[in-house]
């Protein structure tokens, strides 16, 4: 296991086939790009999923920076934007590895395991990491130029104090009711 992958697991707190899928996603995109110290690289995460979290980790793409946006398609799909070759790369994760895990996955859902299949469960989801670190890049992933317009820097706006709760929040997100200036909790309160 590599230092990278390392300090993803750790980000996220453990080991799990989606994390592998976004680090081998973030691996590909450091070849290209440096990794954000700021708002360089913008990554338009079309899902929520624990592959996000090896992003966050290895290219700097963090919502906290503004620079991951999240669009939950409920896809495997990453769009990176680098502001310094005005350039946009979208990344598909086609490879199917999950085959042999999809059966024990609906029914984990739906309810706890046997101890047999939690034991199945378990080497399955070992060969399905280990085939994604492992895999080759042509044989998971698809990446194309993508034509996107280039993503809006994140804005800091000035702070207002809710007169409802006294709670300070962020100027844009504030609503009026009853002639009082609210904050988005507040305000749902007042009119619902």
């Amino acid at each position: 296991m590599d230092e990278d992958f390392k300090k993803a697991a750790e980000f996220h707190g453990h080991i799990c086939p989606g994390l592998a899928m976004g680090y081998r996603v973030a691996k590909y995109v450091k070849e290209h790009y440096p990794r954000a110290m700021d708002e360089e690289l913008v990554c338009i995460a079309e899902n929520k999923s624990c592959s996000v979290d090896a992003v966050q980790s290895l290219l700097g793409c963090t919502a906290g920076k503004g620079n991951l946006i999240i669009e939950d398609n409920g896809k495997q799909v990453f769009t990176f934007y680098s502001r310094d070759a005005n350039r946009a790369l979208r990344i598909y994760f086609k490879g199917n590895v999950f085959g042999g895990m999809d059966a024990l996955r609906q029914k984990m859902a739906s309810g706890p395991l046997t101890e047999t299949e939690e034991n199945e469960m378990k080497s399955l989801r070992a060969r399905v990491i280990e085939d994604i670190l492992n895999g080759k890049d042509e044989d998971l992933l698809s990446v194309t130029d993508a034509d996107i317009p280039t993503p809006e820097k994140a804005r800091i706006y000035p702070s207002l104090i809710c007169q409802e709760c006294g709670e300070r929040f962020m100027e844009i997100m504030g609503r009026t009711a009853k002639g009082k200036v609210l904050c988005k909790d507040c305000f749902e309160k007042m009119v619902c």
